[in-house]
């Protein structure tokens, strides 16, 4: 059976979000497109919060995902910011459920895990596997887009299957 989907790898943040767009056509990856959403630190928090579920929708609306991979929320030390990078996850689920498109998550070690084969692997290391995987000239930038990359790969590994998608319902 060939296997074949897009995927929209996504990095949530609230200052920069990482996207990666990316076709998994028998075992084999293609670079689509990708890039990031960032909201300018001045703005209001609803401003941003908008601007981010706008960028999500159009993104959805040109490339027609099969599936939305986004990294599970991580909390560090500074609360504020994980509350932030929580409600623009929200949105980020908000405009795939409203688009109809699958959402499945990953934690950080679980994508790591995929494209190093290191759960504990260095931002370098993952980066470094992102461009050769998928064959690119030179390191997405910014690292949230290398992120993002990494997790439409981890999706492509990890729920690209049919038996996965049976098991994710």
């Amino acid at each position: 059976m060939v296997e074949n989907m897009i995927i929209l790898g996504i990095d949530p943040g609230f200052a920069i979000v990482g996207w990666g767009v990316i076709e998994y056509k028998n075992a084999r990856f293609r670079t689509i497109a990708y890039g990031s959403i960032q909201t300018p630190a001045q703005e209001r928090l609803e401003e941003r919060l908008k601007t981010i579920f706008d960028g999500i929708t159009h993104l959805i609306k040109t490339y027609s995902p099969d599936a939305m991979a986004v990294e599970e929320l991580f909390f560090n030390t500074n609360i504020t910011t994980g509350i932030r990078v929580a409600e623009a996850r929200g949105v980020i689920l908000l405009a795939a459920e409203l688009a109809g498109v699958t959402v499945r998550e990953y934690t950080p070690l679980q994508v790591k895990q995929a494209v190093t084969g290191y759960g504990r692997a260095e931002k370098k290391q993952v980066i470094t596997m992102v461009t050769m995987l998928l064959g690119l000239q030179k390191p997405p930038k910014p690292d949230d887009t290398a992120d993002a990359l990494a997790i439409a790969i981890c999706h492509a590994h990890s729920g690209g299957s049919r038996l996965a998608q049976y098991y994710n319902k």
